[in-house]
């Protein structure tokens, strides 16, 4: 039991579980300020050029509610929502628009890298060549030196 407690704290603090947990953190923070932003500044703003139309409001009753004498629901709405399906595909669009562009500008910056690293690579032979030619000039002109003496 206790290998499985070492194997297991080897396991959740590695690098990349904290990463990944620091991940989803801010993934679900960011997935409140995208739902924000649709609810609070898109949504109304199709309100507006639909003719003030609360997206979230837009459904099919399909079986009205029922209500008692006293005008209380005894039996509520049965409804398909769609307004609110629409909202939750543009928070999609939008994550989805998110996601794809940072990890094409990171995919594009690694590209960047890669190139630079593989070019410094090819020059650096090039470089070290010399000094090692240098070297064996001055080695044979001292063996030369040390014959004619």
């Amino acid at each position: 039991m206790k290998k499985f407690f070492e194997d297991f704290k080897a396991f959740a603090l590695k690098g990349n579980i904290v990463d990944m947990a620091i991940g989803v953190v801010i993934g679900g923070a960011f997935g409140k300020i995208v739902t924000s932003l649709v609810n609070d500044i898109i949504t109304p703003l199709i309100g507006l050029f639909t003719g003030n139309i609360s997206l979230a409001d837009l459904k099919v009753i399909l079986a009205p509610a029922v209500l008692d004498a006293a005008g209380e629901v005894v039996t509520p709405e049965l409804a398909i929502t769609y307004g609110a399906f629409l909202q939750t595909i543009i928070d999609f669009l939008i994550i989805a628009l998110s996601i794809f562009l940072v990890m094409r500008i990171a995919m594009n910056a690694h590209k960047k890298l890669e190139e630079m690293k593989k070019k410094e690579e090819e020059e650096a032979p090039a470089e070290e060549e010399a000094p090692a030619d240098t070297e064996l000039s001055v080695l044979l002109e001292i063996k030369e030196f040390l014959r004619n003496k």
